[in-house]
C-alpha cells in the first residue's frame, strides 16, 4: 500500500457522478467493455454485456414500478441476476432489498413487509418460503418474479409470479438514458440478527460508490483483478468489499451460490480469483478441509473481512499464501478498526483517539487492567459500548425504524452495540455484543474472550459462549463448539487446555459444552447466540447434539445426561427460579 492513501469510511471523491454513469463507462469504453465483468460457473459477461442486461432489467422495474416506494426484493442465491438487478435499479433510482433466504415464516414477511417491498424477484428453489406468505405480504402474484435461468435438476418447477425470462425478452438492452440522483437509496442492507430483530441499513449510491472506490485501494484493485464473492450478496461485505471494488475499477468478480468449504479453492483456481471477501467463520471452515502441499499454489493476494480469530488469520495466511487483512467493523459502517501485526492477543486493533467505550450515559469508561495471570481485572468498570465520537461516519440510519436511529446516533456519535474495552496502550478488544454480558457468582465479565480462546484450540472450528441459567442465581458459562471432526475433541485435553490459559479466570472456563455438527447461523456464518441459550442444555431442544458439564471443583468434563438435566430441574424448582428454565 505504499504511496497509496485510503480515506476513511464515508470519505473520499465520487468514483462517478451516480451509479448510472459509472456503468455506461464501464459498458461503453473502448478497452475495458469487452473485458470480464461477472463469472458464474462456465458463463462470462463482459462490461458491455453486464451494461445491456443492467438495460434490461432497468425498463423492466421502470414497466413495473409500484406505486409506492420503488423497492425491488432479491430473494436469490448468489446468480448473476441479482448483479443485473443491482445494475438495473442503479441506472433508474430504485432500491434493492437484499432477502436474507435463511430466514423463515413470519421472520420472512416480516423483512419484506418492513422494507415495503413492491417487486419482488426469487428462483424456483425459494419460492416454497413465500407461497404461504403471499395472502400477509401485500403483494400481488403478479408482482412476483421467478427467475429459472440458473436452475439445476434439482429445482422444482415454477408455483408462483411471473417468468422473468419470459417478461425480460419484451426489452431492448438500450440505456433508459435517467440520472438517478446520487443520494438516492440504492440498497437496504439488513444486518446479520444474531442477538434481536434484523434492522434494514439504507445505504446511498453515494455510499456505496464511495465505499467501492475505498475497498479498491486498500485491496489494490486493477481492472486484471477477479473478487471471489462466496458470502451472500443480501449483506454488506459481499456488496461493499466483494462487488464494489470490482464495479468501480472495472474488474470482475467470480460467484458462488453459496459459501463451501471445500469448493473455495476449487473456485479460486477456476475463476483466477486475486482477492476474496469474507465475515463470520468461512476462514475456519475452509481450513476445517485436510490440507494439501498445493494449497498455496493459488492466483489469491489479499482477503479482506471480519471475525477472523487470530490464530485462524495467520493459518489461513500461511496455507494459502494469502495477505489476510480482518478488520473490526459492521454494516453501518460507523466504527472501523484494523488488526496490526505488533497488537497483544485478543485485541482487533489500536483505538484511535475517536473511539471511546463509554457507559450507557456516554462516559469514558476506565482501561482494562489484567492480574499477573492475565484476566480481565476490572470487567465492571471498563467493559462498555464501543463508540465513534466523531460522528456516525457512512451510517445513513436505519429503514423504517427512527427508534433504531436515534439509539445508534444519540449525541450525535455512532453507538455500535458492541461491548468492547481499552487497555492502557490503546489497544482495543471485542467483548461481543451488548448482550453478551455472563456473570457469575457476582463476578460479570463479557463472553468475547473465552470464545476467543476456545476458537484458538486446533480441534474447534467454531465456537460460541453465551449465558445459561444458574439454579441458584445468575449465570454459568455454556460454550457450543463445532469440532473439526464431529466428536474429535478430546475434552479432558480441552480442560487442561482451559486451565491453562492465561486471561481465562475460574468463573470463565464454561461449565456446560455442547458439541455440534453445526451451529444456528445466519446466511453469513455468524452464530445466533440467542437460539442457543433458549435451547440451554435442555435435551428436548438440543436435537442429537451432545452435551457435558463440568461439576464445581472437578477438572473433567463429563457426559451431562437426561437424568443430570432432571436433577438440575429439581434445583430450579427448589429455588424458586424455574421460570428460567423456560426463558
Amino acid at each position: 500500500m505504499v504511496g497509496r492513501v485510503v480515506p476513511a469510511p464515508g470519505e473520499g471523491e465520487l468514483p462517478a457522478a451516480n451509479a448510472a454513469e459509472l456503468f455506461r463507462r464501464n459498458g461503453t469504453h473502448p478497452e475495458l467493455g469487452d473485458l470480464p465483468a461477472v463469472k458464474f460457473g462456465r458463463r462470462v459477461w463482459s462490461h458491455r454485456q453486464f451494461y445491456e442486461e443492467s438495460c434490461r432489467w432497468a425498463r423492466l422495474l421502470m414497466s413495473n414500478r409500484p406505486t409506492g416506494a420503488f423497492h425491488v426484493g432479491l430473494l436469490l442465491d448468489n446468480v448473476p441476476d441479482y448483479l443485473f438487478a443491482l445494475g438495473g435499479a442503479g441506472l433508474v433510482g430504485a432500491t434493492v432489498v437484499g432477502i436474507n433466504h435463511t430466514r423463515k415464516g413470519e421472520n420472512l414477511a416480516r423483512d419484506i413487509v418492513h422494507t415495503d417491498v413492491g417487486l419482488l424477484v426469487t428462483e424456483p428453489r425459494h419460492q416454497h418460503e413465500l407461497v404461504p406468505l403471499l395472502p400477509d405480504l401485500d403483494l400481488p402474484a403478479d408482482r412476483v418474479f421467478v427467475t429459472r435461468r440458473w436452475v439445476d435438476e434439482a429445482d422444482p418447477p415454477s408455483e408462483l409470479g411471473r417468468d422473468l425470462e419470459e417478461e425480460m425478452a419484451g426489452f431492448s438492452p438500450d440505456d433508459p438514458g435517467l440520472d438517478p440522483d446520487v443520494d438516492s437509496v440504492w440498497a437496504l442492507i439488513f444486518t446479520s440478527g444474531t442477538s434481536s430483530a434484523p434492522k434494514a441499513v439504507i445505504c446511498s449510491q453515494a455510499r456505496l460508490l464511495k465505499t467501492g472506490a475505498r475497498m479498491g485501494l486498500l485491496l489494490d484493485v486493477g481492472s486484471d483483478d477477479v473478487g471471489y464473492v462466496c458470502m451472500p450478496l443480501f449483506h454488506s461485505n459481499a456488496l461493499m468489499v466483494g462487488w464494489m471494488p470490482a464495479v468501480v475499477n472495472g474488474a470482475s468478480v467470480g460467484l458462488a451460490r453459496r459459501f463451501s468449504a471445500s469448493g473455495f479453492l476449487p473456485d479460486i483456481r477456476r475463476y483466477g480469483a486475486t482477492y476474496f471477501n469474507y465475515t463470520g467463520k468461512p476462514l475456519a471452515y475452509v481450513l476445517s478441509t485436510p490440507e494439501q502441499p498445493e494449497d498455496g499454489d493459488n492466483p489469491l493476494r489479499r482477503a479482506y473481512g471480519n471475525e477472523g480469530a487470530p490464530e485462524v488469520v495467520s493459518e489461513f495466511a500461511r496455507r494459502f499464501d494469502v495477505e489476510v487483512v480482518d478488520a473490526f467493523g459492521s454494516t453501518e459502517g460507523g466504527i472501523a478498526v484494523v488488526r496490526s501485526e505488533d497488537m497483544p492477543k485478543g485485541s482487533v486493533g489500536r483505538a484511535p483517539e475517536h473511539i471511546k467505550v463509554v457507559d450507557p450515559d456516554g462516559d469514558e469508561l476506565p482501561r482494562a487492567r489484567f492480574d499477573p495471570q492475565g484476566v480481565l481485572a476490572n470487567a465492571d468498570e471498563c467493559v462498555g459500548e464501543i463508540v465513534n465520537t466523531q460522528g456516525m461516519g457512512p451510517f445513513e440510519g436505519y429503514y423504517n425504524n427512527p427508534e433504531a436511529t436515534e439509539k445508534a446516533t444519540r449525541n450525535g456519535w455512532y453507538w455500535s452495540g458492541d461491548l468492547g474495552y481499552i487497555d492502557h496502550a490503546g489497544w482495543l478488544f471485542f467483548a461481543g455484543r451488548t448482550a453478551d454480558w455472563i456473570r457469575v457468582d457476582g463476578e460479570n465479565f463479557p463472553a468475547g474472550p473465552i470464545e476467543s480462546a476456545l476458537s484458538g484450540h486446533p480441534s474447534v472450528v467454531v465456537a460460541a459462549v453465551y449465558a445459561v441459567p444458574d439454579p441458584q442465581a445468575g449465570d454459568q458459562v455454556m460454550a457450543a463448539l463445532v469440532p473439526v471432526e464431529h466428536g474429535s475433541i478430546d475434552l479432558d485435553e480441552l480442560a487442561e487446555y482451559l486451565d491453562g490459559l492465561a486471561g481465562i479466570g475460574p468463573k470463565w472456563r464454561p461449565r456446560y459444552l455442547r458439541l455440534a455438527a453445526e451451529l444456528p447461523s445466519t446466511g453469513t456464518n455468524k452464530v445466533i447466540k440467542r437460539s442457543l441459550a433458549r435451547q440451554k442444555y435442555r435435551h428436548d431442544l438440543v436435537g442429537d447434539d451432545e452435551l457435558y458439564f463440568r461439576p464445581r471443583g472437578e477438572s473433567r468434563y463429563r457426559c451431562f445426561t437426561e437424568e443430570d438435566e432432571r436433577h438440575l430441574h429439581a434445583e430450579f424448582v427448589a429455588s424458586g427460579r424455574e421460570r428460567f428454565w423456560e426463558l
